[in-house]
């Protein structure tokens, strides 16, 4: 057994047990609460019959819930799954029930004393598949093959094209629910996420242009740092240069390494490299909502020691900004 250590404020989704708790919510948070968490994120798998057993152990305290993540209560409709156009849908229908979508999970939040809701707010649509090409490419070939850069270049091309006009009805949709929200006084985050598909959005430059665009509706960015990372390495944005300018808009963070093109690692401990994910620290430290975002495979042990791991690195940062002040 390892030693419970207590993470304080971080928070842990359960994706990572989900599925070892198919109609279990109770048996669920009791493993989360375990390695040491008092806050989970309940994710867009998380059915109201597990939600039976976790929200009484809500209402007594027995767990706090830092975010949910939409579309929560799970809907068993692709249309409205994690990748999906949702609030870029021009069909106004659809679009209807995607912010009635969104308007519920802001309402479960609000119940369950979150702060936020993680959004996937769309992406540019393809008939196939195509980061899945791209990636096989990828891994296959490498990123400068003349097969990997070709179809990136087509893939690029359509996504730059179209994606002004589904960033224009995401921004519509979110603006819609944040001023519903607002008159039912839900003091609720809207986070939307980086994503893990290429032409998913938003990049950290639509992210940027959403928040400045809604500033004030409490509509943010929520940083996921694996993600982020394997665009980065598939070549849609750089990290490096950008991730300065979208700090102030950073209001969560998930928290998991990319290792190659798989993600959801223990930061640190799969990779086995001691530096790389340092570049991410500035993004947690000043992150609202803080919450690890980690697969079935990584183990209690793996667990703690990449949060010691970084947590020390972190204390090392705080140092070294206190003294330079």
């Amino acid at each position: 057994m390892v030693p419970q250590t207590d993470k304080q404020e971080y928070a842990f989704s359960t994706c990572w047990n989900i599925k070892r708790h198919a109609a279990d919510g109770k048996g669920m948070i009791e493993e989360i609460k375990e390695l040491g968490f008092r806050r989970v994120e309940l994710n867009y798998n998380v059915t109201e019959r597990h939600m039976e057993t976790i929200e009484p152990m809500i209402e007594r305290g027995e767990i706090g819930v830092s975010s949910v993540h939409n579309v929560f209560p799970f809907v068993n409709d692709p249309d409205y799954g994690t990748d999906s156009v949702l609030l870029g849908f021009d069909d106004p229908v659809k679009r209807k029930r995607a912010v009635e979508l969104l308007l519920g999970s802001m309402e479960h939040a609000h119940r369950y004393g979150a702060q936020a809701v993680v959004v996937h707010p769309g992406e540019v649509p393809f008939e196939h598949n195509i980061d899945a090409e791209l990636k096989a490419l990828y891994r296959g070939q490498g990123r400068e093959s003349s097969a990997y850069r070709e179809l990136w270049a087509v893939m690029l091309e359509r996504r730059e094209r179209l994606a002004p006009a589904y960033l224009r009805t995401i921004r519509e949709s979110l603006e819609e629910a944040c001023n519903i929200a607002a008159r039912k006084q839900w003091n609720v985050a809207v986070g939307i996420e980086t994503r893990s598909r290429c032409y998913q959005m938003p990049t950290l430059t639509e992210a940027k242009e959403i928040c400045s665009q809604l500033a004030g509706a409490g509509v943010y960015l929520w940083y996921d740092i694996g993600h982020a990372t394997m665009m980065e390495r598939m070549g849609l944005y750089d990290n490096g240069e950008q991730l300065a300018g979208v700090l102030p808009y950073i209001y969560g963070v998930h928290i998991h390494e990319t290792v190659e093109l798989s993600d959801h690692w223990c930061p640190y401990i799969h990779s086995g490299d001691e530096a790389d994910f340092d570049r991410f620290l500035p993004a947690i430290a000043q992150a609202t909502v803080k919450v690890y975002e980690l697969k079935a495979a990584c183990t209690p042990h793996e667990i703690h020691e990449s949060h010691r791991k970084m947590t020390s690195k972190l204390d090392k940062l705080n140092r070294q900004e206190e003294e330079a002040v």
